[in-house]
């Protein structure tokens, strides 16, 4: 059960609204755009964990995206058209994760979520590697505007 493995990932429950801001390897900010993502963690059923994105840009555009883990060997997992990989926690309540992009080969990145002592507010940021080199940070600024879903 996730609640043994992960604890401190059960926190994150409920919709968090923010900004995402993505700045190339010298920091120079290429995209921002606001962000609502939705995490839920099912009671019964294969899945541990349901996220839902939408993102949306000053331009009109939006981005929609249901993402699906599982937990299997103590890590959670996923694997969908875009990237695969897995999550886990640290002792100090951070939450990383190594995903590889499925659609853009010889890419992956590393994101580490931290949550601030209030329970209503984190971070998160991407680490973005193509073919081992760096090229892009991701920083989320989020604050969490409902509990349960």
């Amino acid at each position: 059960m996730l609640v043994e493995i992960m604890p401190a990932m059960l926190k994150h429950a409920g919709i968090w609204e923010g900004v995402y801001r993505h700045v190339d390897e010298d920091n120079v900010e290429v995209d921002r755009h606001r962000a609502r993502v939705e995490c839920i963690f099912p009671n019964d059923g294969p899945l541990a964990y349901i996220q839902k994105n939408h993102f949306t840009w000053d331009d009109g555009r939006e981005y929609r995206a249901t993402l699906e883990g599982v937990l299997r060997d103590g890590k959670l997992w996923w694997d969908n058209d875009r990237f695969d990989g897995c999550s886990w926690e640290t002792e100090f309540r951070l939450i990383l994760l190594n995903l590889n992009r499925k659609d853009d080969p010889g890419a992956n990145f590393y994101e580490i979520i931290c949550m601030g002592d209030d329970g209503n507010h984190r971070a998160r940021t991407w680490h973005w590697f193509k073919d081992g080199k760096l090229f892009n940070r991701t920083l989320c600024d989020e604050r969490r505007i409902a509990t349960a879903i």
